[in-house]
């Protein structure tokens, strides 16, 4: 016959410990170290974010014989960028073409000075 387990009522005072009962109290220069390390911590996130939002990316424009499209995408959009020899295929393509991808591409490539 299994030995079936006998359920033990909880009672709160059986349940509970404080593993370190000093380890709550902070000493006043323990609290202004603290403070400080959050204060840099925030200040190094909102520092990324400006410069996540106002950096030049050298791949975001068409110049110079270089081309840089963005397609959209399942997943938002998927960029494309050539150079050289691919921008000037990847152009004569999108100027010869009449799909999706060739009528984006025809501005950026006149923006890098690839014209047909």
């Amino acid at each position: 016959m299994p030995h079936l387990a006998v359920p033990v009522p909880y009672t709160g005072a059986a349940m509970y410990s404080k593993t370190n009962p000093g380890a709550g109290q902070l000493t006043p220069r323990s609290k202004r170290t603290l403070a400080t390390v959050g204060a840099l911590v925030i200040l190094a996130l909102i520092g990324a974010g400006i410069w996540g939002a106002f950096a030049a990316d050298p791949n975001s424009t068409s110049a110079n014989g270089c081309v840089s499209v963005t397609l959209p995408s399942t997943m938002g959009g998927t960029p494309i960028h050539y150079c050289g020899a691919s921008a000037r295929s990847f152009c004569r393509s999108a100027f010869a073409g009449t799909d999706h991808i060739s009528m984006l591409a025809r501005p950026q490539c006149r923006l890098a000075g690839l014209n047909p």
